[in-house]
C-alpha cells in the first residue's frame, strides 16, 4: 500500500511538472525529493482490480457522515477520520470520488462493489430512502475517499429539492469524478436523468466559482463526468444512448447564462464526460460482476486509457486542509440564493400572495391617504396611533382570510414583507407626527415661559424646569400609542432631541434676558458717566483724571451689584454670571473710551483751549473784561496765558490720575474684553497721539496769535483820538454859519428835525436798519433806471412793412421827413449823448 501511494505521488507530480502551470505544492515537491522505492513488482500487479471483487471488501465499518439530513457539516469528526484512515500525512497523494443519482437506483451498491466501502444499502423488501445527507468513506485500500451522496426525487422530501440542488452542487464543486448514475429508461427524459438538477448545478457552479476564478487569471478547473448506465440491455446501442446524453448537456450549457468573463466557454472548458455501462444486478448477475470488474479498471489502472483519476481532474488542495476547504465550500453553496427554487405550489402561493397584499395595500393607502394632508399642514393628530394601527389590522386581516390557505411557507413570508410594506407606508406618518409634536411642544413651552416671565416675579429656573417637565409629559402622552407593535420604531432619539431643544431654547432665552438686562445697564452707565465725565473734562485740573476714574469706579460697582441682585433670579451659573459681570465692566470702559474720545475731538478740545485762553488773557482774575492801556504789560500776560494753555494738550493727552489704583477697575475691565483686534490696555490709556498734539499745538497759537494782535490793534485805535484845541478851532470857524442857521427859522427848524430824528435813531437802535433800508433803495432806484435806460438803448427803429399800401407809406415817409427838418431847425431840444 505505501508503494502504491508513493508511486500515485510522484506520478502526479511528474504530470503537474509537465504540463500544469499551476504552481508546484509543497506537499508534491516533498513526495518528489523523497527516494524512490524500488518497486517489487509492475503497477498492474499491485492495483486491487485484479483482485476478486470479494477481496475488495476489507474496508472495516468507519464511514463517516460528512454532512447531516439538516445540512450541517462535521468538520472535527472529518479530521479524526483521516488519521484513523491514514491519510493525515498524504499531502496531494488523494483522490475524490461522488456519485449522484435518483433514490433507490443502487448507488451505494455500486460504490461498496466499486471501491469496496461499506455504505448502507437498501432493504429490498422495502424501497425507501436509505443515505441521509452525504456520507464519506476511504474505499479501495489506497488513498481515494468515495463521497455517498443523498439521492434525488425521493418521496421523503418531496417537492423540497432544497438539500438535492446544495448536494448535487458540493459533490460536482468537490469531486474529480463525479458518477451520475442512472438506468437506460431514464435516458432521454429530463427529471428522470436529472437533467434539470444538473442544469441548476452548473449553472450555480459557473457563478460561484468558477467566474471569480476566471477573473483572477487563474487555470480552469475540470471534472469528469462518468455516466453509469444500469440495467442496460443492448437493445439501443451505447454510441446512440451517449449521443443523446452528450445532446441534452449540450442544449443545458447553450441554454445558461454565463458570466461575463465566461461568455465563450464551452461544456469541455470545465467538464469531460464519459460514459460505461452495467447490466441488471439481478438478472445477469455474472455479467454485472464482470461489468463491476471492468469499470474498476478506470479507477484502479493509471495505464488504461480510460483512466478516471487523471492529474487535471485534481482540485491541488492537500489533504490537511482538506476539511477547512471542503467546510468553506459548502459554506458558499448553503448561502447561495440561486439554488433556492421555488416549487409549483410556492410559485403559485407567491403569485396568488402577491395579488392580495398588492389588493390589500391599495385599499390601505387609500385608506390613510386623508391623514396625509393634515399632517402636511403641520397638525398634531391625537389619534394618528390608533388610527395607523386599525388600517393596517384590516389590511393584514384581509390578507390572512384569502392568503392563509396557500403553501404556509411562502403566506408567512409574504405576510412578513405585506407587514413591512405597510409598516414603510406609515413610517412617513409617524414622522411627521413626531415632527409636528416637537414643533408644537417647543413653541409651547417658550410661549409658556415667556408668560411667566411677564409676571412681576419669577423663578426663571424652577419655571423652566416645571415647564421642561411638562413638554416631556406631553411627549410621552402623545407618543404611547404612536409606535405600533411590530415595528421597530423608536422616540428615544426623538425624546432626546425635545429635551436638548428645550434646553437650549432655555439657554437662548436665558442668554437673550441676561442682553436685555445687560443693555438696560449699559444705558443706565452711559448716563451716569456722561455728565461727570464732560464735567471733568470740561474743567481741566491737575485731578481731572481722578476725579473720570472714581466715577467710572463708582459706575462700575453700582452696575455690578444691580447685574447680580437683578439676575439671581435667572439662575445662570456662575460662570455665566461672571461673564455677565466682565462684559459689564468691558462696557462700562469701552463708554467711557467713547465719551473721553467725544470731549477730546479736536473741534471740542479747540473750543476749550480757545475759552481757557480767553478766560486767563481777556479777562482779569475777578472775571472782568479787560481794557487795554499803554501801561499794561500785553505781551507778558499772552505768554503767560498761551503757555498755560498749551500744558492742558499734555493733561488730555493720556489718562494719568495721580493714584495709579485707580487704574485697576479700568484695567480689569480692558483684559476681560474679547476682542483680538482691540489695543492694549496701555495704547488705550493715550487719548491723543503726537501728530494730533502737534496740530492741536499750531492751531491753538495762530488763534492766539489772533487774540493778540486784535487787542494789539484796540489798545492802538484808543490811543489815536482827535486834539481837544482842534475842536476849538472848528468852533471859532464855524460860528457865523452856526449863527445863521439858528437865526434862520427855515433853517432852524430842519436842524432840530435833524436832530429829533438823530436823537430817536440813536435811542431806539435804529440806525442799522435805517441803514440797510436805505441802502437797499438805493440798489432797487439803480437797478430801475438801468432797466429802463437799457430797453431804451434795445428799442429797434419804426419802418414801413412792404406790404403797406403806397398812400400810406408815402404818409409816413413824409411824416418822417417833417419831423427830421423841424429836429434840424430846433437847436434848443434836448440831444442824447454821442456815445448812444
Amino acid at each position: 500500500m505505501e508503494r502504491d501511494v508513493a508511486l500515485a505521488q510522484r506520478e502526479l507530480s511528474s504530470v503537474l511538472n509537465q504540463g500544469d502551470p499551476v504552481e508546484e505544492a509543497p506537499a508534491v515537491r516533498n513526495a518528489v525529493t523523497q527516494p524512490e522505492p524500488a518497486p517489487s513488482a509492475p503497477v498492474e500487479s499491485v492495483t486491487p482490480s485484479m483482485a476478486p471483487v470479494s477481496s475488495l471488501m476489507r474496508t472495516p465499518p468507519n464511514r463517516l457522515q460528512l454532512i447531516d439530513e439538516s445540512q450541517q457539516f462535521d468538520e472535527d469528526a472529518f479530521r479524526e477520520h483521516l488519521h484513523s484512515w491514514g491519510l493525515a500525512e498524504a499531502g496531494f497523494g488523494y483522490d475524490i470520488c461522488a456519485v449522484l443519482g435518483s433514490q433507490s437506483t443502487g448507488k451505494s451498491t455500486l460504490l461498496n462493489r466499486l471501491f469496496g466501502t461499506n455504505f448502507d444499502v437498501m432493504d429490498e423488501r422495502a424501497r425507501q430512502q436509505t443515505t441521509k445527507g452525504i456520507w464519506l468513506c476511504r474505499g479501495l485500500e489506497r488513498n481515494v475517499l468515495v463521497m455517498d451522496v443523498e439521492g434525488t426525487d425521493g418521496r421523503e422530501r418531496g417537492e423540497d429539492q432544497d438539500f438535492e440542488r446544495k448536494s448535487a452542487l458540493f459533490a460536482l464543486t468537490t469531486a474529480e469524478c463525479l458518477i451520475v448514475n442512472m438506468w437506460e429508461n431514464q435516458v432521454g427524459l429530463y427529471q428522470g436523468a436529472n437533467m434539470g438538477l444538473l442544469k441548476t448545478v452548473l449553472d450555480v457552479n459557473l457563478s460561484l466559482f468558477q467566474a471569480g476564478r476566471a477573473r483572477a487569471g487563474g487555470a480552469k478547473e475540470k471534472t469528469l463526468l462518468l455516466f453509469v448506465i444500469r440495467d442496460f440491455l443492448g437493445t439501443t446501442p451505447l454510441e446512440n444512448l451517449e449521443a443523446t446524453v452528450r445532446a441534452d448537456l449540450q442544449r443545458i450549457w447553450a441554454s445558461l447564462t454565463k458570466p461575463e468573463a465566461l461568455a465563450d466557454a464551452a461544456l469541455g472548458d470545465f467538464f469531460d464526460v464519459m460514459f460505461a455501462t452495467l447490466p441488471h444486478k439481478v438478472l445477469q448477475a455474472k455479467e454485472f460482476d464482470a461489468g463491476i470488474m471492468e469499470l474498476q479498471r478506470r479507477f484502479l489502472g493509471r495505464g488504461d486509457e480510460n483512466y478516471v483519476f487523471q492529474t487535471q481532474y485534481h482540485k491541488r488542495i492537500p489533504i490537511d486542509g482538506l476539511p477547512h476547504y471542503l467546510k468553506n465550500v459548502w459554506a458558499q453553496v448553503v448561502e447561495n440564493k440561486d439554488l433556492d427554487l421555488p416549487t409549483q405550489q410556492e410559485l403559485l402561493a407567491q403569485f396568488r400572495c402577491d395579488e392580495i397584499a398588492s389588493a390589500a395595500s391599495q385599499v390601505f393607502s387609500s385608506a390613510i391617504s386623508a391623514l396625509r394632508t393634515a399632517l402636511e399642514t403641520g397638525q398634531v393628530l391625537p389619534s394618528l396611533g390608533t388610527d395607523m394601527l386599525a388600517r393596517r389590522t384590516e389590511a393584514l386581516s384581509v390578507f390572512d382570510r384569502d392568503a392563509s390557505r396557500y403553501h404556509q411557507g411562502v403566506y408567512a413570508r409574504k405576510r412578513a414583507d405585506l407587514l413591512l410594506g405597510l409598516n414603510a407606508k406609515l413610517l412617513p406618518f409617524f414622522l411627521g407626527q413626531l415632527k409636528n409634536l416637537l414643533a408644537q411642544l417647543t413653541t409651547q413651552f417658550q410661549q409658556a415661559v415667556r408668560d411667566g416671565m411677564s409676571r412681576s416675579s419669577y423663578d426663571f429656573g424652577a419655571l423652566v424646569q416645571d415647564e421642561h417637565a411638562a413638554a416631556l409629559r406631553q411627549f410621552d402622552a402623545e407618543t404611547q400609542t404612536l409606535v405600533l407593535p411590530e415595528t421597530d420604531w423608536k422616540v428615544d432619539d426623538e425624546r432626546a432631541q425635545l429635551s436638548e431643544e428645550l434646553n437650549a431654547m432655555a439657554r437662548t432665552m436665558r442668554a437673550e434676558e441676561s442682553r436685555k438686562l445687560a443693555a438696560s445697564l449699559e444705558k443706565e452707565m452711559r448716563r451716569q458717566l456722561a455728565e461727570p465725565v464732560e464735567l471733568a473734562l470740561a474743567h481741566p485740573a491737575p485731578d481731572m483724571w481722578d476725579a473720570v476714574m472714581q466715577t467710572l469706579q463708582r459706575v462700575n460697582n453700582e452696575a455690578t451689584a444691580a447685574f447680580r441682585a437683578r439676575a439671581a433670579r435667572l439662575q445662570g451659573t456662575p460662570e455665566e454670571e461672571e461673564s455677565a459681570v466682565q462684559a459689564l465692566q468691558s462696557a462700562s470702559w469701552r463708554l467711557l473710551q467713547d465719551k473721553v474720545r467725544e470731549q477730546t475731538s479736536d473741534a471740542v478740545l479747540s473750543m476749550r483751549l480757545r475759552s481757557y485762553f480767553e478766560d486767563r488773557f481777556r479777562y482779569d482774575a475777578g472775571g472782568v473784561p479787560r481794557v487795554w492801556k499803554p501801561s499794561d504789560d500785553m505781551e507778558g500776560m499772552f505768554v503767560q496765558a498761551r503757555d498755560s494753555t498749551l500744558e492742558l494738550i499734555a493733561l488730555y493727552a493720556t489718562i494719568a490720575p495721580s493714584e495709579p489704583s485707580l487704574l485697576l477697575p479700568a484695567a480689569h475691565a480692558a483684559a476681560a474684553a474679547d476682542d483680538s483686534d482691540a489695543s492694549s490696555f496701555e495704547e488705550s490709556l493715550h487719548v491723543l497721539s503726537e501728530l494730533k498734539r502737534t496740530e492741536l499745538g499750531n492751531r491753538f497759537r495762530r488763534d492766539a496769535d489772533a487774540y493778540y494782535v486784535e487787542a494789539k490793534r484796540s489798545m492802538v485805535s484808543s490811543m489815536s483820538q482827535v486834539p481837544v484845541w482842534v475842536y476849538a478851532v472848528m468852533v471859532v470857524l464855524g460860528w457865523n454859519e452856526a449863527m445863521a442857521i439858528i437865526r434862520n427859522p427855515l433853517y432852524c427848524t430842519v436842524l432840530c428835525l435833524l436832530l429829533a430824528g438823530a436823537y430817536v435813531t440813536w435811542r431806539l437802535h435804529l440806525a442799522a436798519p435805517l441803514w440797510t433800508v436805505a441802502a437797499g433803495l438805493a440798489r432797487e432806484v439803480q437797478q430801475v433806471a438801468q432797466g429802463q435806460l437799457r430797453a431804451y438803448l434795445e428799442m429797434p427803429q419804426t419802418t414801413a412793412p412792404m406790404s403797406e399800401p403806397f398812400e400810406l407809406r408815402e404818409r409816413v415817409a413824409s411824416d418822417s421827413a417833417a419831423g427830421a427838418g423841424a429836429g434840424a431847425g430846433d437847436e434848443s431840444g434836448p440831444r442824447l449823448p454821442a456815445s448812444f
